[in-house]
């Protein structure tokens, strides 16, 4: 009899099958089973019907290898429908958390089935006597996985590999880019092919971003204190499902839906030459604590899986905030989030990676190590050679700020450039020598670590916090929508709100905002490094003072194409075509010596045109620098940056040679309003808040 969508199982038989590939794979004639559980005495198979509701089998998993329990069930195919029993030891006190009432979902499942619901059934621990366990049944409401054919025809797509210095990133959450999107088919809106739509794709073109940083799209779940306020988690971070593209994002909202349009989505982009790259979350789940519900991990062995407090391993380290923290020390789990990733290079064809939380991945045994096996992986992985892989390089436990920290190879996100960017226009506590490093990819921290300028990834916004808008419209969060009292979110934003709080229709607010906008986009994109946009930064989105939008899938996130600020967006472009066509600040670090010609490769100069002594590097209240580029990244011409972020304008000498315009932020598009070139020598006034950037007519080239 064949076993699969259709027909009833009440007593299969197993062979033993083979304890690898982990999770249910189709092989000769049927499904191999494989399954973790390094502390169980058995792991049972469960069968569901067609609808995943009624459990019609179960058998134990015959065979056992080390910690891998492996059956083969012939005759099985794609679409069985499945979940897993584990018995072992109910010791929470041991860290050990077995409870055969509780079905599980495969850790290494390709296809989910069902959506996660709240319920007392679903928790390991009786509710009223935490020691003891449940004895309710969930299998009804548990959520259960799906063996997949997982056959694509990709008709020759291939990864982008972008070199990084011509790498711009563009940050986006697909839901929110394309919800209100002109042009993009209302049933595509919001959905994995609203990002690959001809509107999308347009958009993303006339910027010139050439690699999309995408939010969290591996299946997750969304909170129990959201689902009771009737909000969901609209970023994503709460991963259940780490081979499972989300269905919430495809126009049907099953399994396979959602890989066809991912896989879709990928090829449209690769097809207009621009990366996608994956935000992940592979520091923890989203069982969260102790205290939380048995889905899968907890359930198959809790104490390998999550990190457990030594003296009391009935708890979990909560090195992420999230409730529990992965424990990569563990070979098995690490062999998840590589076997995860090695699947959306190979079988979804994304071209890297962004890191949530990316220290928790090397944590070893006395803190970060970036000698960590994980880092020495996937530096050895021929699948993972080449693709982009970017930390944030913080987590909230002992010793997790490690920016700067991570192995050769890795970018990771910059906050201190961002802080020092904000501070330094708008009005905060920055130096002039600060904000030099920040513009030349941080040196003092990424050089003396061996690092390259590239891996400084420099942005001023990101999806954690105000939107550029924001930035420059409050100076107090208002996070009410999310239910927190307005606790939640950053209260140290380094936002001016240009003295009115929120939206006005005051013509010089508004002004002096539209200035300091384009001021900090400049600075992001020009900077060495490898810059990183927000999505709607470019075109004035707002979330209404919300830096925290975590829970909001509705009009504060959602971009209004209806309210886009067109100059900004033009604006946005030009300076994204200057940085391509010239790389001001190459890939290379900078000496601030002279060659054998007595040019220098990079020059730091004062308004009066003379170098800077230490002094005049620390003090605060001088914001006016200039930046003569002898040996600019694309090989031509000297270039020289001005800036002044002063509320008034300011005499600047320029250096010898005749200076041509390119850039001058004070203009709505950017484009240079001056008419004939400028003469060295001369001094020529710079605006309050604004940014320059000329090149040397007379100077030669490489």
């Amino acid at each position: 009899m064949t076993l699969g969508a259709t027909r009833p199982l009440t007593a299969p038989l197993l062979h033993d099958g083979r304890a690898w590939p982990l999770g249910a794979t189709v092989r000769d004639g049927g499904v191999n089973f494989a399954v973790f559980a390094q502390h169980a005495t058995a792991v049972e198979l469960c069968l569901f019907d067609d609808d995943g509701l009624v459990e019609v089998a179960r058998v134990p998993l015959p065979a056992r290898s080390a910690d891998v329990w492996h059956g083969f069930l012939p005759e099985a195919r794609a679409g069985l429908i499945y979940g897993l029993r584990a018995h072992g030891p109910w010791r929470p006190d041991h860290g050990h958390r077995y409870n055969p009432y509780k079905l599980l979902l495969d850790p290494w499942a390709r296809e989910i089935v069902g959506r996660y619901a709240w319920h007392p059934s679903q928790f390991a621990a009786d509710a009223d006597h935490p020691q003891h366990m449940n004895q309710v049944d969930n299998a009804a409401r548990a959520l259960k996985g799906r063996v997949i054919d997982d056959a694509w025809d990709w008709q020759g797509d291939r990864r982008v590999l972008r070199p990084l210095d011509d790498t711009v990133i563009y940050e986006v959450h697909l839901r929110s880019m394309t919800r209100l999107m002109p042009g993009v088919p209302q049933a595509h809106r919001g959905t994995y092919l609203g990002l690959a739509s001809p509107a999308a794709i347009a958009h993303l073109q006339r910027l010139g971003v050439t690699a999309l940083s995408i939010l969290p799209v591996h299946q997750h779940i969304d909170e129990q204190r959201l689902v009771e306020h009737g909000l969901v988690n609209h970023w994503g971070y709460n991963t259940i499902g780490f081979f499972c593209p989300d269905p919430r994002y495809a126009t049907a909202h099953d399994g396979r839906t959602a890989r066809d349009e991912f896989r879709t989505m990928v090829q449209t982009l690769h097809a207009a030459g621009i990366e996608v790259l994956l935000d992940v979350v592979y520091n923890h789940t989203a069982e969260g604590d102790e205290r939380g519900p048995t889905i899968s991990f907890r359930g198959l062995d809790h104490r390998a899986w999550y990190r457990l407090t030594g003296e009391l391993p009935a708890r979990c380290i909560n090195d992420t905030g999230c409730g529990n923290t992965l424990d990569l020390r563990h070979p098995r789990v690490l062999q998840l989030v590589l076997d995860s990733l090695r699947y959306w290079v190979q079988e979804m064809h994304v071209d890297g990676f962004r890191f949530d939380l990316a220290p928790v991945l090397g944590r070893g045994d006395h803190g970060f190590d970036r000698h960590h096996p994980f880092f020495v992986a996937v530096m050895q992985d021929p699948v993972l050679a080449g693709v982009k892989l970017i930390a944030e390089p913080w987590d909230i436990g002992p010793g997790g700020y490690q920016l700067g920290g991570f192995p050769h190879g890795w970018l990771e996100w910059n906050d201190r450039f961002r802080d020092t960017a904000r501070a330094f226009w708008l009005g905060g506590d920055a130096t002039r020598g600060q904000f030099a490093q920040r513009l030349a990819a941080s040196s003092d921290i990424f050089q003396p670590r061996g690092r390259t300028p590239a891996e400084s990834v420099n942005y001023v916004v990101s999806h954690d916090g105000y939107t550029l808008h924001d930035l420059v419209s409050y100076d107090l969060r208002h996070n009410e929508a999310n239910l927190e009292d307005n606790r939640d979110g950053h209260a140290h934003n380094l936002s001016w709100n240009c003295g009115w709080e929120g939206e006005t229709g005051d013509p010089r607010v508004l002004m002096l905002r539209a200035r300091l906008k384009r001021a900090l986009l400049a600075t992001t994109l020009l900077a060495q490094g490898t810059p990183m946009l927000a999505a709607g930064d470019e075109l004035g989105h707002t979330q209404q003072g919300n830096n925290n939008p975590y829970c909001q899938d509705n009009a504060i996130t959602w971009i209004d194409w209806s309210r886009a600020d067109d100059e900004l967006i033009a604006f946005t472009a030009h300076v994204i075509g200057l940085r391509r066509r010239l790389h001001p600040l190459g890939a290379r670090w900078y000496t601030g010596l002279a060659n054998a010609h007595g040019r220098d490769d990079l020059a730091w100069l004062r308004r009066t045109g003379a170098p800077f002594n230490a002094e005049q590097w620390t003090a605060r209240g001088l914001r006016i620098l200039g930046a003569w580029i002898g040996s600019p990244g694309g090989g031509g011409a000297p270039l020289l940056l001005l800036v002044n972020a002063r509320e008034f304008d300011a005499p600047f000498m320029l250096p010898a040679g005749r200076w041509l315009g390119l850039l001058d932020t004070t203009q709505p598009d950017g484009r240079w309003a001056g008419a004939a070139p400028a003469a060295g020598g001369v001094s020529v006034v710079l605006p309050s808040r604004s940014l320059w950037l000329m090149e040397d007519l007379e100077g030669p080239t490489r």
